[in-house]
């Protein structure tokens, strides 16, 4: 009987080769119906973070779109610790057209943006179920304009100090949390 997942330190997460195991496999069909996408995100260490959290929450996969930065990377692989080897990971130019795509191949599937916005909702007043796709933009700009215009949800991080806004893993962290306890 396996578990889903496997409870590797850092140094084994690093040591590891991908195991092409039962083990492996009942871990990926543990995944939640949460998919990540990084819509230009630029900082290596960022994406390698997203692919660690989205193990660690059992993320089912992970769209590196844009200027998003892919494995190999020796930073994206120093901060992820080695989990993009078993995180599913695809990348595509353009953001967009991952959510159309999206948008067609999973009956409901949420949209969620997660950013500042005029129309965004707080995250304590958000309803979210599954299956569900959370955006997060570049660390400067943010999520594009299109590509908030192809959400169905907007969702902004309370904000109570003089810092104006978060880490994209932080956002993201914070979003699976909060799914996580209206799954409960």
């Amino acid at each position: 009987m396996y578990h889903c997942y496997m409870s590797l330190n850092s140094r084994q997460l690093r040591d590891i080769v991908v195991p092409d195991s039962d083990e492996l496999m009942e871990i990926k069909n543990c995944r939640l119906e949460i998919q990540f996408v990084l819509h230009d995100v630029v900082d290596t260490y960022n994406v390698g973070s997203v692919f660690r959290l989205a193990d660690a929450v059992g993320v089912s996969k992970v769209w590196l779109c844009g200027k998003t930065e892919c494995p190999p990377n020796s930073r994206i692989d120093k901060s992820s610790v080695g989990t993009h080897r078993w995180v599913d990971w695809s990348y595509v130019d353009k953001t967009v057209s991952v959510i159309k795509e999206l948008k067609i191949k999973i009956p409901n599937v949420s949209i969620v943006a997660i950013e500042q916005s005029e129309k965004s909702v707080g995250l304590i007043d958000v309803d979210l179920e599954l299956p569900l796709v959370l955006v997060v933009g570049n660390e400067t700009d943010g999520v594009s304009r299109e590509v908030l215009e192809l959400s169905d949800t907007i969702v902004e991080m309370p904000m109570r100090g003089v810092n104006k806004s978060l880490n994209v893993v932080v956002s993201l962290a914070m979003v699976v949390s909060r799914i996580k306890s209206l799954l409960a």
